[in-house]
């Protein structure tokens, strides 16, 4: 396919003798109020009364409304950025709605006030709530379209954004995915020329962005100017003809203004010339339009003030009524965090008492990958090299799966971790019924590039109001005692789990590996699986797994009873604690070792009594003993079960290094039982 090939024509679907009067007439009623409300936001913050941050949309005018009128909510996916009011209103959202979102409303569709205004959406007609990261929700587009191909759904996924939002990575990894995909995406890039302060020049040496994806196979390019309602209005409808007859992205780039700020946090004044805003303000899009309504007699100067009163009453009313409206219940910061788990019921605490073969742990996730794959037939799982002949994944964990369930539901992504995660959010908002896991990279050490993409993931409930979570089980390979070194070795708990909206899990056997896997894959809300991977063919890790085996997130399980000391630790150090606790349980000392499991939730409850019942406490974890997952721990202890303790609570980590390659420095930095001997024998000589 040669450069030229990449562009599209526009196809003549309007034209002033084409369309009704009635048609236009309507038209310019959308952007005259749309301009109203735009420009009315600003006096909102003036009067202290919200919409803290407003993105004007003036010089942005016929290109949102045409995308905003190309959308049909019986069909499509709308993810609209945060300067879209144009676009929410032409959608089909109120002046009343779009007032709610920007005084920060209980009633606000998009999230009752909990996300920022200016960020429009409607659920229920899946125009989605988007994040205020410029261009991540293009990832959410992508995925969402992967769903309608696979369903065989006729509508498309429309994802609206600046021209500078395509300097980040993410946008190309989602263009990418479309083409390579050929998924029904349209990609709208509203070019006003400057990215807040930046110039389009420092951004792109492209005079158009749209024109860096070129030789990009099965992907169109549309240029339109998006000031012309025809040409705006031809270009998505065109578009979206292409989109559906061929089943593969295209991208309109529509050249634009901005005739104020970039926001109301922002002075244009300070970089912009007088000249450049003046000459801004002089292709106002809406006065041209008007002009030409008078001019070819469409309606009369009568008719044009009768439409702006109409608009105006409406704008005056939806005001009266949004300002009147209830403030957000400041008891319901707590409400939707995260969905309510899944419940086991065979195995409520998630322990047992059986015996039988016992299986190693990676067997236990591979079978359990398959068990859930055919209870549930929306199931999917991607990720790098899960799905290569006889391969499953790096440490083939997916051994098998692709062969057994198809490369539609089991199949590989390209190196970008990033858009391996952020794919799955998007997919997941197709169907509730949809349960998704990836492979969001490698190793652990590999995870920081998704580390967006995880944070939308966390925040995506609450953000919304409780209208969507992404049904996501994010399975990572952690952990070191493999001779890794600095990029195989590296454990990340600490840092996640201080996302709330996060489920993170660590098992140490192969039971709990199933259990909290089939409860991860069963349960709504994103849940992040750390795999041991010293663990994965560790005859130390094998255990028997009952059928059906289940796990409930919160749940600790204590491994060895004792109580003259208790360890409380998870993952690769289980079995470190086992091993010293079984060497003094043979010099009459018994110490009890409990596995925490889940560490968000974490099981308050049983490490609280362990405490009580023990007297004395040592905290053992592989990650870094400094700002380590355990000072969470101990803080736990410290406030609710101090009076019991007979000794301080100790820690025991690896030490604030990254990990040698090297076995003779990779022993010296991680954890090992003689290192928790030492801490056991200071504790009980307390």
């Amino acid at each position: 396919m040669s450069v030229n090939d990449s562009y599209l024509k526009i196809k003549k679907h309007y034209s002033w003798s084409q369309t009704e009067k009635k048609t236009l007439l309507k038209w310019y009623e959308l952007l005259v109020l749309g301009r109203m409300i735009d420009d009315r936001a600003p006096n909102y913050l003036k009067q202290a009364l919200g919409w803290s941050y407003h993105a004007p949309c003036a010089g942005h005018d016929p290109i949102q409304m045409a995308i905003g009128l190309s959308f049909d909510r019986q069909k499509d996916h709308l993810f609209p950025y945060y300067r879209d009011l144009q676009v929410a209103l032409s959608a089909g959202l109120s002046a009343y709605e779009i007032i709610l979102n920007g005084l920060s409303k209980k009633d606000d569709l998009a999230s009752g006030g909990r996300h920022m205004s200016n960020h429009f959406a409607k659920p229920e007609w899946n125009i989605h709530n988007v994040s205020s990261c410029t261009g991540n929700h293009t990832l959410h587009a992508v995925g969402v379209a992967r769903a309608m191909k696979y369903y065989q759904h006729k509508g498309v996924s429309i994802c609206s954004q600046g021209e500078s939002s395509v300097s980040e990575g993410y946008c190309y990894e989602a263009i990418n995915g479309a083409s390579r995909e050929k998924l029904p995406v349209i990609f709208v890039i509203q070019d006003n020329d400057y990215g807040i302060s930046v110039p389009k020049r420092e951004q792109t040496a492209n005079e158009f962005c749209a024109d860096n994806f070129a030789g990009f196979k099965n992907l169109k390019i549309i240029h339109c100017d998006g000031l012309d309602v025809f040409e705006s209005m031809n270009a998505l409808q065109t578009a979206k003809e292409h989109v559906l007859q061929n089943s593969e992205p295209v991208i309109v780039h529509a050249r634009c203004v901005r005739m104020r700020s970039h926001s109301n946090s922002d002075k244009h004044e300070l970089y912009r010339s007088p000249e450049d805003i003046k000459a801004a303000e002089d292709k106002d899009p809406i006065a041209s339009y008007r002009k030409s309504l008078l001019s070819k007699k469409i309606g009369s100067e009568k008719d044009l003030l009768a439409i702006e009163k109409k608009a105006k009453d409406e704008l005056m009313q939806a005001h009266t009524k949004a300002v009147k409206a209830a403030d957000p219940d400041p008891a319901s910061i707590y409400d939707f965090v995260i969905p309510e788990a899944y419940q086991p019921s065979l195995f409520p605490d998630g322990s047992h008492q059986e015996q039988g073969e016992k299986i190693k742990f990676i067997d236990a996730l591979n079978s359990t990958l398959k068990q859930e794959f055919e209870h549930n037939p929306d199931t999917f799982i991607w990720g790098q090299d899960v799905a290569n002949k006889d391969k499953g994944g790096i440490f083939n964990v997916t051994k098998g799966m692709q062969q057994k369930f198809g490369e539609k539901r089991v199949f590989n992504a390209p190196i970008a971790e990033d858009f391996i995660v952020g794919t799955a959010n998007g997919m997941s908002r197709f169907s509730d019924k949809i349960r998704i896991v990836v492979e969001g990279a490698e190793f652990a050490d590999y995870f920081w590039p998704a580390m967006e993409q995880l944070v939308e993931c966390s925040h995506d409930y609450w953000r919304s109001n409780g209208a969507f979570s992404p049904n996501v089980v994010i399975r990572i390979a952690s952990g070191g005692y493999i001779g890794g070194g600095l990029y195989h070795s590296q454990n990340i708990e600490a840092t996640l789990c201080t996302f709330p909206g996060l489920r993170v899990v660590s098992p140490a056997f192969a039971d709990d590996a199933a259990g909290l896997l089939r409860s991860a894959m069963r349960s709504k809300g994103p849940t992040v699986y750390l795999e041991p991977k010293a663990l994965y063919n560790a005859k130390h890790a094998m255990s028997f797994v009952p059928q059906n085996f289940e796990v409930p997130f919160g749940k600790a399980r204590i491994r060895h009873e004792g109580s003259d000391l208790v360890l409380i630790t998870y993952g690769n150090t289980v079995h470190h604690c086992l091993s010293v606790a079984q060497k003094y349980h043979e010099k009459g000392i018994h110490i009890r070792v409990l596995d925490l499991r889940s560490l968000s939730p974490l099981d308050e409850e049983s490490i609280i009594k362990s405490v009580k019942d023990c007297h004395r406490a040592l905290v053992v974890h592989e990650d870094k003993l400094f700002a380590g997952f355990g000072g969470e721990v101990v803080s736990l202890i410290n406030e609710k079960a101090f009076e019991y303790l007979d000794a301080p609570v100790l820690r025991l980590g690896s030490t604030f290094t990254p990990v040698g390659f090297n076995r003779i420095l990779e022993r010296e930095i991680l954890v090992n039982e003689a290192k928790i001997e030492d801490k056991v024998e200071n504790l009980l000589a307390y």
